[in-house]
């Protein structure tokens, strides 16, 4: 089955040098996009969530990954003796155990074995949420729901419906299962996980109905959430202890929120700096004057100069949008004034205009006498 798969580093899309950090990132986007609970019904994300999952597995575990860049899939596939518990070549327990028989043979440590008593991170969660452009530019506090995973209020988290949590009599509660075996006439010892208790050294008897016997629960839990001013669209705000329950007294994950800036009809944003577009009339761009100019900060009044041209790019410094964690600190506004022609004009207006354009001459018009100046050079 191992030739159908995609390789492992492939699927999650780093490179084999990755690091943990890179990986679980480039986990976290692709299972984001792919998560059955955005894609009802469709298959081909389920498979892609799927795949992620898997080679996240793998990858996330030193030993698996080792195994996995030295062997392939057959180091992880129990089916080709790879992987803890396997029972792999002539019995040795796999790729994993050969590594413990020759690393203790000279003189190596034994492999790290999962320990599942011990306390352990909960995950991140991560949500979207949209802003207007103005709450984007200027901060606020906004309430979102979240499904995360709890702690079970039933049984306290501890999977057991009376309570009741016994040692495993296999393993004595340490999870792992350990064994000598011959190996050219020398005793080799191997260490498995427990399979009565997958690890975790206690055993349930009585399972929690609302849980299951696992201890936990996905809840949709309301979070109230305060967006720093200036934050901007692709950004993710934490907010600490709000993810998912760690386990065995591990502390909490965050959650993440990750901003999207709902587009305004006048503004533009490009980092710090604001940008729009403000049309004024012929007259106006002739002769200059007073115009209003739209801000985030209302209304200002700006003095055009005589002979402004359209695309004329002006700046108002300081208000723009306010830097993240400081925001005394603001971008400028910077807007381009686009002349506007006149249009259904009546005779009296029109023969205005040609009583005004006899009258005009090089020195009004400086660019358009240049460039036929240009031309008449270029075909003389």
């Amino acid at each position: 089955m191992a030739e159908n798969k995609r390789d492992y580093y492939e699927v999650l899309g780093v490179d084999k040098s990755a690091g943990d950090d890179e990986i679980k990132k480039a986990y976290r986007k692709s299972a984001m996009k792919y998560h059955p609970d955005r894609n009802p019904g469709d298959k081909e994300a389920e498979e892609k969530f799927k795949e992620l999952g898997e080679a996240y597995e793998v990858l996330s575990d030193a030993d698996k990954r080792a195994r996995y860049d030295q062997f392939g899939f057959a180091g992880v596939d129990p089916n080709y003796g790879g992987g803890a518990g396997g029972s792999g070549f002539g019995g040795f327990g796999g790729f994993g155990d050969f590594g413990d028989i020759f690393g203790e043979f000279f003189g190596g440590g034994s492999r790290r074995q999962t320990n599942y008593n011990a306390p352990r991170r909960g995950e991140n969660v991560g949500i979207r949420l949209e802003l207007t452009f103005e709450e984007a530019a200027f901060g606020v506090e906004k309430e979102v729901a979240a499904q995360r995973i709890e702690n079970c209020a039933a049984c306290n988290g501890s999977g057991s419906a009376d309570g009741a949590v016994e040692t495993c009599s296999q393993c004595r509660g340490t999870g792992q299962i350990r064994t000598v075996q011959n190996f050219m006439g020398m005793q080799m010892q191997s260490q498995t996980t427990c399979p009565q208790c997958s690890g975790r050294g206690k055993v349930i008897k009585n399972p929690c109905g609302t849980c299951r016997g696992k201890g936990k629960v996905r809840r949709t839990q309301k979070t109230r959430v305060k967006i720093p001013a200036g934050v901007d669209a692709g950004q993710n705000v934490r907010v600490r202890g709000e993810g998912n329950v760690g386990s065995n007294g591990g502390p909490n994950g965050d959650l993440m929120v990750e901003i999207y800036i709902k587009r305004h009809p006048i503004f533009e944003r490009d980092g710090m700096q604001v940008y729009c577009e403000v049309p004024i009339t012929f007259t106006q761009a002739a002769l200059g004057g007073e115009i209003e100019v739209p801000t985030l900060d209302g209304k200002i009044k700006f003095v055009l100069p005589e002979g402004t041209q359209t695309g004329k790019l002006f700046s108002l410094s300081g208000r723009g949008i306010p830097q993240v964690n400081n925001p005394k600190r603001r971008g400028d506004h910077r807007f381009t004034v686009v002349v506007e022609t006149p249009t259904k004009l009546t005779k009296e207006q029109k023969e205005l205009l040609r009583q005004l354009d006899e009258t005009l001459d090089g020195k009004s018009n400086p660019q358009r006498k240049k460039f036929f100046d240009t031309i008449k050079e270029f075909f003389d």
